[in-house]
């Protein structure tokens, strides 16, 4: 018999992550001991897929040592400056990050222009072309082939789990590459994620009985008023997998509240720096519980 909360997303945060609240309390107070604030290397690199050349970026602490995987998966506007700096960021904190070019089938990064309009059909057309490879199928393969090529690194600690984050378009992806390799990917986080619960058959949420990772969904207050019933339905999802899981629904912010470089709507800025930060340090806190 299934416990009378399962269902109850409050009931379920409370229940999974009861001992990690005070670890989270903990690290707020701690941070800059735990954080590593070294040298970080950065490099373009390219992974062989089953289905092409991924151009890519690489950053990781510099010196010698090894640290946990990490895989970013960028928004649409792809592998840009500000998604490098990302990685640098978490590198320097003490992990490998790559930042695949999530439209490598068809194009080099970054793919999409910051003056992308969603209003435009041409524009709206030549986005559909770019994700189409990017199925439950395609984005397993490419984690596949992402892991495969970081455990072949020797700055990459290959006995601690690894870890995926990602933004609008790369929330959902978090997912579906953690559900492609199950045995290495301990921790996800998606940040404004866009299309995590849909209708469809091959909805990302549906994939979590496949995962054996802990996941932090940060959710855009705009996004939880357009579709407020998604949050729910991936707890129930997380609950019936008995995978602990964690969601926020970020008061006032609007979806890309997290990435620097978003543009503006309505003439008004989306990028939200304390929502951002505070965003970020909860990343921190999964990843050094998690991946270890």
């Amino acid at each position: 018999m299934s416990h009378p909360d399962d269902t109850d997303p409050k009931a379920l945060s409370r229940r999974h992550f009861a001992a990690l609240s005070l670890a989270s309390g903990l690290a707020a107070t701690s941070a800059a001991a735990g954080a590593v604030f070294g040298r970080v290397a950065d490099s373009d690199v390219t992974v062989p897929t089953p289905n092409g050349q991924c151009d890519a970026a690489f950053a990781h602490p510099s010196g010698a040592g090894n640290w946990p995987a990490v895989i970013l998966f960028t928004d649409i506007f792809g592998l840009r400056p500000t998604m490098r700096e990302m990685a640098r960021r978490l590198a320097g904190n003490g992990y490998c990050v790559l930042v695949p070019n999530p439209f490598y089938r068809n194009t080099r990064a970054p793919g999409i222009s910051m003056q992308f309009d969603f209003q435009d059909p041409k524009d709206r057309a030549h986005l559909a072309e770019l994700r189409a490879p990017l199925t439950n199928e395609g984005v397993a393969s490419d984690a596949k082939a992402f892991m495969a090529w970081l455990d072949s690194q020797p700055q990459v600690h290959r006995e601690a789990k690894a870890g995926v984050f990602g933004y609008c378009m790369g929330g959902p992806l978090t997912v579906m590459a953690a559900a492609g390799v199950p045995e290495r990917i301990g921790a996800g986080a998606s940040f404004h994620g866009g299309g995590l619960v849909t209708a469809r058959p091959d909805s990302p949420h549906r994939l979590v009985p496949r995962l054996r990772a802990r996941f932090y969904f940060a959710i855009a207050a705009n996004d939880d008023q357009r579709q407020p019933e998604a949050k729910t339905e991936l707890a129930q999802a997380f609950a019936a997998a008995h995978l602990p899981m964690r969601f926020e629904v970020y008061p006032g912010t609007l979806h890309g509240w997290c990435v620097k470089d978003m543009p503006l709507q309505d003439g008004k800025p989306i990028y939200n720096e304390p929502a951002a930060e505070r965003a970020w340090h909860e990343l921190l806190v999964l990843y050094r519980e998690a991946l270890v």
